[in-house]
């Protein structure tokens, strides 16, 4: 009954600043026998010391504790009754320390004996209504774990490995949270967004071994975060204590221990026939089960070299931690067969971090972080390769290589001005720079899809793939692109009663200079385009260029209350305001997003009231910002020109000769290089994108060994952001309100040819007359457009689990997660061909565009079995590993548009939705194949894949157990399954004879797993 009600009594203040997501602090509670003089002191590692009283009841509670370890001490009249020793603290987690009388100790109050009850760490956290997995440094140190982030974060059921086109900082594979794109999550290192900050794809992180612990958070956070409606990985630093620490480790994935990658064929593929009169054949008869790309020779090899230091400048006052990392990593890539091409690449990645702490008194900390990342990939050489020696030949150009530079530096002090009361400022700036260097300086301009090219205007001997030429580059980038953000954050804390309230603002600033692609050769001023051969007959001149600046603000505030209704129900009641703002080129607003209101409402249920089972729940809306990207393109100056000419010949550089124009130069999206009004590029009545999320769920104590649980959990995208280019459609809708579409016409088919909208929504658009004397705004429906529906993006999942933790002998757990995920688009970007223009995606430019696009979803994997343990065999020797096995990426059939019978039909309106126009997508991204509708996944699915890693840790006895010999194994059984497939299922079209060509490698993989490799380190830890 004691341990019950002692339970219950301190979950009443368990809740005071536990917070959620970006959190980087914790708190303790627990229960006393009451008596006067009686308080609980929690020492850190660090020296930071917090004491407060323990009331009338005996309750006592320690909040917004830094993470870390402590000691956590009962006094009586300042002497030191009992202690508990190592009470660790995870972010937005409590555990609870309660002292209790010892057995034939003379009542409650009597504190000659007392022993400690509970956990450091309850089993189950009642205090918590999150969605999240933590993961530590001595996590980390026992599993077989790729070395970021990332591959931490899909330990944590409901993720999933984003699209291979997708990379972040690092160069790392992204990750995809309940559906989401890639692009809508959250990156923090101590409290800090170091989201990739130009198109939020990944963000910048720790050295390795600089983690403490790693948040993955997958839903259900409160009102004090936001900017997410996908996941957050929230990173916490390592700190000095007052003892010196140092050691260092030497990696090593040799590359003659990695498994071959599998070369790729092409297959034979099939579409649908056609249920009209067009003919279709495959592009080039030969191609199916020749060689696609020779791989056997892809490998990678990488040695890792880091080290850190921390402890105590000046003992329980002011103390340090430094880690340094530096990667060197070596590949080999053989292009496809069409480039004939072979690269040998050299990238190195170098990590900085550094932490400084001071505790200036016991009731005012100031922390200090510095963040530093040098990347830079690419180096190295590219040579021609032949396909039929599979031999390397002469040397082709240097390659070009990217550097991606960044730089933060924070500043975090916390008061706790009284025991009711905590004030928290964090202060952070980053410094991005990412220019090109170009080894390749080649002034001839780039040839795509040479294998197009008339095989009659080529010399004897040519081969399938036509002529090609150095050139890798369609465009270039400035030297001087630079990005750059700011944020702060300020949070107040008070208990009242039952009741822990905060209320705070959350602001950032981004901006950036000179980003996106130049049109100029700088190798050659007068070279601005490239030549892309669509058939035999026809080549195509590309000329594109919108290299910019932009800026971008994001402020909130909020409000939460944490309130105990009960002793065992818990209430968190939160509400957050966003307002989002993006600024063109020019410095003026085009998008001004105000009152975004986000209610969040969580419960907690400690049923038995000893933290042995909890059911929860949460409903919560959540907003997404528009990044800094958002303006290339859609409101800053832009150009993208595509002329098409018949041609007689090929030189001997894969340029077409013999040139005659078919028609005039046009732009598929009106990008012809003049600047955009920012009021007519959007929407007037634009609103954010957001999604509503519903999560129940429950954990339950099987044994004092095991637990297990269930979560459900619904997503459903309300409103998204995506730009329509069917500038007719707007001419149609002021024909009816009785305007004349000629008098408009400079705007609708203008510079802001393309506009930002919701679709689904009823959306107010301005245009102006051409003589600049009047303005109306078009209210454009879902049906003045002519989609069949609105944004549709909806995700359900249910997880199981079992979990083990660790007793000083082994650990282990297991998830089983079903996921069923459907809707007409995937979200700010399209995975199937790897567009990254956020927001600004190839969906809604037309409703031919989405008819068929009702499916499964590309982040979806509808099964996921999840399982990771370590087992202790000695003091010396440990073995470990994590498993995760899922079903596959649904696949697609992209081509021409319609049930054919003509080639304007088939060859589809144009970007703008034009019917006398052409189409303009290249192969044809619509959802038709040959004259097919093809939702994703009607066709089936990529097969399961399995993914098992392996270690194997010695740490000997006459070293102390300071000295680790690891193996980790990652793909132990090689499996190399496609995870991603081409989905073009048509590669042209040819009006003349209305045939309708299939694309020779529809259906081939893009991406494979990668395969096995072995990271052999030597570690030192003292």
């Amino acid at each position: 009954m004691w341990r019950h009600t002692a339970l219950a009594l301190a979950l009443s203040v368990s809740l005071g600043g536990v917070a959620m997501a970006q959190s980087t602090t914790g708190s303790i509670f627990g229960q006393a026998p009451a008596a006067s003089g009686e308080t609980v002191v929690a020492t850190g590692t660090s020296g930071q010391s917090r004491e407060v009283a323990v009331d009338s009841s005996g309750r006592y509670q320690i909040s917004n504790l830094p993470v870390g370890v402590y000691t956590v001490s009962l006094k009586k009249d300042g002497a030191v009754i009992d202690s508990r020793k190592d009470v660790a603290l995870s972010p937005g987690a409590g555990a609870s320390v309660s002292f209790a009388a010892a057995a034939g100790a003379a009542g409650a109050t009597s504190l000659g004996a007392v022993t400690v009850q509970a956990n450091a760490l309850p089993s189950i956290d009642v205090s918590s209504v999150n969605s999240s997995t933590v993961i530590t440094a001595a996590d980390l140190q026992k599993l077989p774990v790729g070395r970021n982030a990332e591959s931490i974060a899909l330990l944590a059921p409901g993720t999933a490995s984003g699209s291979g086109f997708f990379n972040g900082p690092g160069n790392h594979s992204l990750v995809s949270f309940g559906g989401s794109s890639v692009t809508e999550n959250a990156y923090y290192v101590n409290g800090y967004n170091t989201g990739e900050p130009y198109k939020n794809l990944g963000g910048f992180q720790l050295p390795y071994g600089a983690i403490d612990q790693q948040e993955t958070l997958t839903g259900g956070y409160n009102a004090k975060y936001g900017r997410s409606d996908g996941g957050v990985i929230n990173q916490i630093g390592k700190r000095g204590t007052n003892e010196w620490h140092f050691g260092g480790q030497v990696a090593w994935q040799p590359r003659f221990l990695e498994g071959n990658p599998v070369n790729n064929y092409y297959g034979h593929p099939t579409v649908p026939a056609s249920t009209s009169q067009v003919n279709y054949a495959y592009e080039t008869p030969s191609l199916p089960g020749t060689l696609h790309q020779f791989r056997n020779d892809n490998k990678e090899w990488e040695t890792i070299y880091s080290a850190y230091l921390g402890g105590p400048l000046i003992k329980d006052k002011l103390f340090m931690f430094l880690a340094g990392e530096t990667t060197k990593t070596q590949s080999n890539n053989v292009e496809v067969a069409a480039s004939h091409l072979v690269q040998y690449n050299t990238d190195k990645n170098t990590k900085f971090y550094g932490k400084l702490d001071w505790n200036i008194t016991d009731s005012n900390i100031l922390e200090l972080t510095a963040l530093k990342n040098e990347q830079r990939t690419g180096a190295g050489s590219t040579y021609k390769f032949d396909y039929t020696t599979l031999k390397a030949g002469a040397f082709s150009t240097a390659n070009d290589v990217t550097k991606d530079n960044s730089q933060f530096y924070l500043a975090h002090f916390t008061s706790y001005i009284t025991d009711a009361a905590t004030l928290s400022v964090l202060y952070g700036k980053g410094k991005f720079q990412n220019p090109t260097i170009y080894g390749n300086q080649s002034p001839l301009p780039f040839i795509s899809r040479p294998q197009n090219e008339n095989p009659a205007f080529l010399p004897p001997g040519t081969g399938t793939f036509g002529i090609n030429n150095a050139q890798t580059n369609t465009s270039w980038s400035s030297n001087n692109a630079t990005n750059g953000t700011h944020g702060l954050r300020a949070d107040f804390d008070y208990k009242l009663g039952t009741h822990d309230l905060a209320v705070g603002i959350d602001n950032m600033t981004y901006s950036a200079q000179n980003q996106g692609p130049n049109q100029q050769n700088p190798f050659n001023p007068s070279l601005n385009y490239y030549w892309r051969y669509i058939s035999h007959t026809t080549v195509q001149q590309r000329e594109i260029g919108w290299q910019t600046s932009m800026r971008t603000t994001q402020k909130a505030y909020y409000l939460q209350d944490d309130w105990q209704v009960m002793p065992n129900l818990l209430l968190d009641i939160g509400v957050r305001n966003d307002h989002f703002t993006n600024y063109n080129d020019r410095g003026t607003a085009f998008v001004d997003l105000k009152n975004q209101w986000e209610p969040r409402i969580g419960a907690s249920w400690d049923v038995n009231g000893d933290s042995s089972f909890k059911v929860y729940g949460n409903v919560g809306r959540y907003y997404l910002a528009l990044p800094d990207n958002a303006a290339e393109r859609a409101a800053n100056v832009s150009t993208y020109l595509t002329t098409n000419y018949n041609y007689t010949g090929v030189d001997a550089n894969g340029v077409p000769t013999g040139l005659t124009p078919q028609g005039p130069t046009t732009s598929p999206d009106g990008e012809k290089g003049a600047p955009k009004d920012p009021q007519q590029v959007t929407a007037r009545n634009l609103k954010a994108e957001y999604l509503d999320e519903f999560i129940l769920g429950f954990d339950k104590k099987l044994n004092d060994s095991w637990n297990y649980g269930a979560k459900a959990m619904w997503r459903d995208l309300k409103t998204a952001i995506d730009d329509e280019c069917s500038a007719y459609k707007l001419g149609a809708k002021a024909a009816k309100m009785g305007l004349d579409p000629s008098a408009y016409s400079d705007s609708i088919y203008g510079a802001s040819y393309c506009r930002l909208i919701n679709p689904g929504l009823t959306n107010n658009l301005l245009i102006k007359s051409n003589d600049g004397t009047q303005s109306h705004l078009i209210p454009m429906t879902q049906q003045d457009w002519g989609y069949q529906q609105g944004v549709k993006r909806k995700v359900g999942s249910l997880n199981l689990y079992m979990e083990h933790p660790f007793d000083g002998k082994w650990q282990a757990r297991i998830d089983y997660t079903f996921t069923r995920g459907f809707g007409n688009t995937e979200g700010q970007v399209r995975s199937d061909f790897g567009q990254a223009d956020v927001s600004k995606t190839e969906d809604w430019d037309s409703w031919q565009l989405m008819d068929g696009s009702n499916g499964e979803l590309a982040n979806v994997r509808k099964h996921q079995i999840r399982v990771r343990g370590a087992y202790q065999i000695t003091p010396e020797w440990l073995v470990s590993g994590t498993l995760l096995e899922q079903s596959g990426y649904p696949k697609e059939c992209l081509g021409y548009y319609g049930t054919g019978g003509s080639g304007a039909a088939y060859y589809g309106p144009g970007h703008s939705g034009d019917p006398s126009g052409y189409n303009n997508y290249g192969s044809g991204n619509y959802h038709w194949c040959n004259g097919v509708r093809y939702p994703a996944g009607t066709i089936g699915h990529t097969p399961w894949t399995t993914q098992l890693n392996l270690g194997v840790h010695y740490s000997p006895a006459f070293a102390d157990h300071k000295l680790g010999i690891n193996l980790d194994v990652f793909n132990a059984l090689n499996g190399q399954k496609a995870l991603q497939t081409d989905p073009a299922g048509n590669s042209s079209y040819n009006r003349t004879t209305n045939t309708l060509n299939i694309n020779n490698s529809y259906g081939d993989g893009i991406f494979f797993q990668q395969p096995r490799t072995v990271r052999l380190s030597l570690t030192y830890d003292y």
